[in-house]
């Protein structure tokens, strides 16, 4: 029988401040041309820099596709960090702080991602282990991990969507274009990272379906 095509679905964002060619986008661009393989659907899309448009959009990306996403798929968001000289793997995203003016001037009231929630949320994805594969494969390229997204739109956004997913997403940080990678170089990092991530995910479910037999 043949297997159901995995959806995956990766955002970047748009300009905002001094960044008014985000290299998130364009890295999620380049990821585009090069394609995950044939046995995978990939979806892009472009989130503006606004908190009240990520919590419209993430919820209903996440709709739209969770069926095909389910079935082995993956949500990965990107942004751009001014301080990043690496490729980051974020672990978590965080519910509260957000103070940061949006694109719109705006910032939510209660400095919260969802009224209620959790803290933080972890993503299901062993990062450390997505770094350690992807440095085996001696891309020109480094990858490191973290464990804070920001307080701003990135980490509102990961947050949004690791709520949405019960943990089923991730998160990469890349530095501004040219410091010190080109968007071809982004391109072939993001397509690592998220070839190792699908992997690892078939993995950690094929244990699971063969643990618990129905």
């Amino acid at each position: 029988m043949e297997q159901p095509r995995k959806a995956v679905v990766v955002t970047g964002f748009g300009p905002f401040g001094e960044h008014t060619v985000n290299a998130s986008w364009i890295a999620v661009q380049e990821l585009e041309k090069l394609g995950l393989g044939d046995s995978v659907d990939l979806h892009i899309y472009e989130i503006p820099v606004e908190y009240q448009t990520v919590q419209r959009l993430i919820p209903a990306l996440w709709e739209k596709h969770s069926p095909l996403v389910s079935s082995g798929g993956l949500v990965v968001h990107v942004g751009v960090s001014g301080m990043a000289t690496t490729v980051t793997l974020e672990k978590c995203g965080h519910n509260n702080g957000y103070r940061g003016l949006d694109n719109c001037r705006f910032c939510p009231g209660s400095h919260r991602c969802v009224e209620d929630g959790p803290e933080c949320i972890d993503s299901i994805i062993d990062m450390d282990a997505v770094c350690r594969r992807v440095a085996m494969l001696g891309l020109d390229v480094s990858v490191t991990i973290s464990q804070d997204a920001g307080r701003y739109l990135c980490d509102f956004a990961y947050y949004t969507s690791l709520y949405q997913s019960h943990g089923r997403s991730a998160f990469v940080h890349v530095p501004p274009l040219g410091k010190p990678y080109n968007a071809d170089q982004l391109g072939r990092a993001l397509r690592a990272i998220i070839e190792e991530m699908l992997s690892l995910l078939e993995q950690a479910e094929g244990q699971v379906s063969y643990c618990h037999p129905h």
